[in-house]
């Protein structure tokens, strides 16, 4: 693999070293999958388009919009929508063929895209992001559609943006379809999918703990980095488990609070206030202490999701964390931890789970909602939940038994890589 072409691609570059230094040389050494290889890291599409939108003083706006589709062996095209001032192609090509291997782990049909846009939503007004959102459709409604490419929601896209963008999809289309995922539930969307990353996550930690340590969530201390939609709900599903969520963070602050972070409070002030995190400290009546975002990884815990962006735990935070007796290390955002990070983790036998199976339950919700919308069926939160449990507990078992079959037990990026790899590969060369 020639990983210097994409140099000035330094995300996807990581993406890229992550998996194909993961594969068995049973893949590797093998002719047939060469061609694979060679096709798959390349997108089947690029659509690149400039957003012209007005602010509230009456100006024109520029930013830049973009679609990637990957790969659709395993389905139709999916994966969500980023707004964030680090969007670019880099990262959303990482994003993107990650998706790839998420999707066909969840065992649904779906195959690899993601796109996104340089807007950033935070401090803009509601009527600024509506009118963003109404721009990026009418360039990108033409690309998508339900048996074709299914976007939904990723950082900076939650129920308000997801509401503009399918408002103004059917506008633009004229069509009432389940074009986009993750819709609010007054517009189709699935119960449980706001819950389903967050809740996904814990469920694939819950079994993993069970197997490689023989223990649960009852008494243990654990910090959640994040404060949107994945962290809320971790925080949410650990607490109920019996867990004890001491620290968890934004792009500014962490909040240390030894005695626990009460979820209500938390969901009102990031959901309902859109307020930054360290404004906990005023809400409660309880021992909270603010510290510096990086500080989190510092904080002495059983269990650790990094729920917030990429790269955001490296190997010198992944020291510490062993060194103050950390167990477990669960992804809940898209490649959070360095590589070297994750080797260290997967060295000192700390149970680490990759993104692409940990943090699959939001995508795979994803999928239950179209199933839900082409069968005119409307699912009980309880029964799309139970879906998602078991959808977690086969991504975990899979990516387990490939990781022990390999002779490698603790390391999940080689069960899920090479399980979701020689999934896609064989059905690539099927064609």
């Amino acid at each position: 693999m020639d990983y210097e072409k994409y140099n000035d691609q330094p995300e996807f570059k990581a993406a890229l070293h992550e998996m194909f230094t993961s594969l068995d040389d049973s893949i590797l050494n093998d002719p047939k999958y060469a061609a694979v290889i060679e096709r798959i890291v390349e997108p089947d599409k690029i659509i690149t388009f400039d957003v012209k939108w007005k602010d509230d003083q009456g100006n024109i706006r520029v930013n830049k919009g973009y679609r990637i589709r990957f790969n659709n062996v395993n389905g139709v095209y999916k994966g969500g929508l980023r707004f964030h001032p680090s969007v670019n192609l880099s990262i959303l090509k990482l994003l993107g063929f990650e998706q790839i291997f998420k999707n066909y782990l969840t065992g649904l049909p779906m195959g690899g895209a993601k796109g996104g846009s340089d807007f950033d939503p935070k401090g803009k007004s509601d009527n600024e992001v509506k009118n963003f959102c109404y721009a990026f459709m009418k360039e990108l409604y033409p690309y998508i559609g339900v048996n074709i490419d299914v976007p939904a929601g990723d950082i900076g896209v939650g129920g308000r943006e997801i509401r503009y963008l399918y408002e103004a999809y059917k506008e633009y289309s004229g069509k009432s379809d389940c074009s986009l995922t993750g819709k609010p539930l007054d517009l189709g969307g699935s119960l449980c999918r706001t819950e389903a990353t967050g809740y996904g996550v814990t469920y694939f930690a819950r079994g993993a703990l069970k197997t490689y340590k023989d223990t649960n969530f009852k008494g243990k201390k654990v910090i959640v980095s994040g404060s949107g939609n994945v962290a809320l709900y971790c925080l949410k599903k650990v607490t109920e488990y019996g867990g004890t969520v001491i620290a968890m963070n934004d792009s500014n602050n962490t909040i240390y609070a030894p005695n626990g972070i009460d979820f209500e409070t938390m969901r009102a002030l990031k959901e309902d206030r859109r307020g930054r995190i360290k404004e906990y400290k005023d809400l409660v009546n309880d021992e909270v202490t603010v510290l510096d975002r990086k500080d989190i990884w510092s904080i002495k815990c059983d269990l650790a999701f990094p729920c917030a962006t990429q790269f955001e735990l490296d190997i010198e935070d992944a020291k510490k964390l062993i060194a103050n007796g950390c167990i477990g290390v669960f992804e809940g955002a898209n490649m959070p931890c360095t590589l070297d990070a994750a080797n260290l983790f997967i060295k000192n036998k700390v149970i680490y789970s990759p993104g692409k199976a940990s943090n699959a339950g939001g995508v795979a919700v994803s999928g239950l909602e179209i199933e839900q919308y082409l069968k005119n069926e409307k699912w009980p939160f309880e029964e799309v939940d139970l879906k998602l449990k078991h959808i977690m507990k086969t991504i975990f078992k899979n990516c387990y038994d490939t990781a022990k079959e390999l002779g490698d037990e603790y390391n999940l990026i080689k069960g899920a890589n090479n399980f979701a790899f020689k999934g896609i590969a064989d059905k690539m060369l099927s064609l």
